[in-house]
């Protein structure tokens, strides 16, 4: 998988958050980018890598962003 698929996301002192840059300091993790992807992350297998109990204002931002996601290309299925 090309690393432009995923998206990283980062543990922040500010809370968790998404890093378009894949710069920010902290620790961090990678989705794919397709919606399906984050729903299982938001299940708990994110705050297990990032090692941190995702609060509501973390979970809200991180599905704003997953809204923003295609669910899956044409001719691929959902995970």
């Amino acid at each position: 998988m090309a690393k432009r698929q995923l998206v990283r996301i980062v543990r922040t002192a500010d809370g968790v958050v998404v890093d378009p840059t894949g710069k920010l300091a902290g620790r961090g993790a990678y989705l794919h980018d397709r919606r399906s992807c984050w729903e299982a992350g938001l299940k708990g297998t994110l705050s297990h890598a990032l090692k941190v109990q995702l609060t509501a204002v973390d979970r809200e931002r991180l599905q704003d962003f997953m809204n923003t996601l295609p669910e899956a290309e044409p001719g691929e299925s959902a995970m």
